[in-house]
């Protein structure tokens, strides 16, 4: 801080003496350390401060690009997602569409041409009879 030797003391120190006296000079220099010692806390409290701040604003600024990196990253995932639905929107729409008339025309029509399958008969305590079916596995007609 300041440039000051031993030799400087020792000639601050009796002028002190000199000018003071020998009964005054503990008092006060007992308040001068009691000063100096104020003093010194102050500074340390100041330069504490100082790299308080300093450090705050530094996470200040980590916090901001970290939340930036962090919008970016959402707006992404929003492009992406927006993407994947828009083209599975795309693929639902294409399944539910109704086949165009010249494609359904051109599916070949089946004709029955088989024999009716006639149902085996039924057997008492099959579970034709419990059903109510007859013997042909039909229900019985009502007549009106």
């Amino acid at each position: 801080m300041f440039d000051i030797g031993f030799s400087e003391l020792i000639v601050i120190a009796l002028v002190a003496l000199i000018v003071i006296g020998p009964e005054r000079l503990p008092k006060v220099a007992r308040t001068l350390g009691h000063l100096l010692g104020r003093m010194q806390r102050y500074v340390n409290d100041v330069k504490s401060d100082i790299s308080r701040e300093m450090e705050l604003d530094e996470l200040r600024k980590l916090q901001s690009t970290v939340e930036e990196a962090a919008r970016s990253i959402e707006q992404s995932v929003h492009a992406e997602v927006s993407t994947a639905e828009s083209q599975l929107d795309s693929i639902t729409a294409a399944a539910t569409e109704p086949a165009p008339a010249a494609s359904a025309a051109a599916l070949p029509t089946v004709t029955a041409t088989a024999s009716p399958v006639t149902a085996p008969a039924a057997v008492p305590g099959s579970p034709q009879l419990e059903l109510g079916l007859d013997a042909a596995g039909e229900a019985p007609r009502k007549q009106a």
